[in-house]
């Protein structure tokens, strides 16, 4: 072996213990101690409020199925705008369509919870052509077209004999169960949507398809340039996002069990879906849900105050957005690195020495 080659070949002995050492040196890991302890804690709290009904008061049940139904409403916002990019101010427009198709197939005779479930089927086939248009706009031309096509909808449900304008009518089907059955069977409904919605989520998002969708959302020319092709994945989030809010909109009527177009195509129904992401941390699978739960306790602590209540949200939302873009769960996975139910990856660099790690 000639010098040119020896020196050859010890670069390249070199190169390869560096790239072993480098390998050795990080360790990447899709779960954490803390996030299995997570998960198991989750999955034990939702069997304790599945027996919730039993022990708790009437009142209680009502609050937290609408607590349930918000964070439905978070995590499809927020997999919509957080991770597919796609930020609208019309999603009312599915909220409200999951309450009218539950009215209309329940007027046909078939069971109100029934006609619950189908609402959201039909909703998300809705939503599908609906994309196909939306989904050429970019930007704020997307947003705005959203609240549009939510105008749209309510001008045609309005049309509707059956919902006599704003008038409206109530999911009369409802009086055929007792009270406390009736109250029970949607807070089971609510409880086991949002835990099958939550579910669904995560476990696209962990996938390839969710990796495809994140990449999007950085940036879709270089997701193209890898193959990916984004309008049919902004499609799939698309129809997710509406089946799931239209399922909101369906368990919402169940609760309230009246329909008044003006109140169900309202835009504050987008406006409180903002609110939630944008303080929770938008783009964080954990932010959502915690954005759901302070926007239900600052609801249900200070409503009465009217109209103040309504600016202070407005507040809220403008000074996190200035201050704290990426919520309360963004700050704290920044600082402490917590990562609940990790949609992405965990990477720890171990040092040279044992006593100093890193992780990200």
């Amino acid at each position: 072996m000639n010098t040119a080659e020896k020196t050859h070949q010890d670069n390249s002995d070199n190169l390869s213990n560096r790239a072993n050492k480098y390998a050795n040196s990080v360790k990447v890991t899709r779960w954490t101690a803390a996030s299995k302890r997570a998960v198991i804690l989750a999955a034990l709290l939702i069997i304790a409020l599945a027996f919730a009904p039993l022990f708790a008061s009437v009142g209680f049940i009502d609050r937290l199925t609408a607590l349930f139904i918000y964070i439905i409403l978070a995590t499809m916002w927020n997999a919509l705008a957080g991770y597919g990019g796609l930020v609208s101010v019309g999603q009312q427009a599915f909220f409200g369509l999951g309450a009218y198709f539950t009215i209309r197939i329940a007027h046909l005779g078939l069971d109100p919870f029934v006609a619950v479930a189908l609402s959201a089927v039909v909703v998300a086939a809705v939503s599908y052509p609906i994309s196909l248009i939306m989904l050429r706009l970019r930007g704020g031309e997307f947003a705005i077209g959203m609240w549009v096509i939510a105008a749209l909808i309510h001008l045609l449900v309005n049309l509707d004999g059956l919902i006599q304008g704003e008038t409206g009518i109530s999911l009369i089907s409802l009086n055929s169960y007792p009270s406390q059955s009736r109250l029970t069977i949607i807070y089971l409904l609510a409880l086991f949507s949002m835990t099958g919605l939550l579910v669904m989520l995560f476990i696209l998002l962990r996938s390839r398809q969710g990796s495809a969708i994140q990449a999007i959302r950085d940036s879709e020319e270089a997701a193209s340039s890898l193959g990916v092709e984004p309008e049919k994945v902004k499609r799939l989030l698309f129809v997710l996002a509406a089946f799931g809010i239209g399922l909101a909109g369906a368990l919402w009527l169940a609760s309230a069990t009246s329909f008044q177009p003006k109140t169900y195509f309202s835009v504050q129904w987008s406006a409180y879906m903002i609110f939630m992401v944008l303080v929770g941390g938008i783009g964080k699978f954990e932010g959502a849900i915690l954005g759901a739960i302070l926007f239900f306790l600052v609801e249900t602590w200070f409503s009465t105050a009217g109209v103040w209540y309504l600016v202070g949200l407005g507040a809220i939302a403008i000074a996190f957005s200035l201050f704290l873009p990426k919520g309360i769960w963004g700050e704290l996975e920044r600082r402490f690195n917590w990562q609940f139910l990790p949609v992405g990856y965990h990477v720890e660099i171990k040092h040279s020495d044992p006593n100093k790690s890193n992780n990200k």
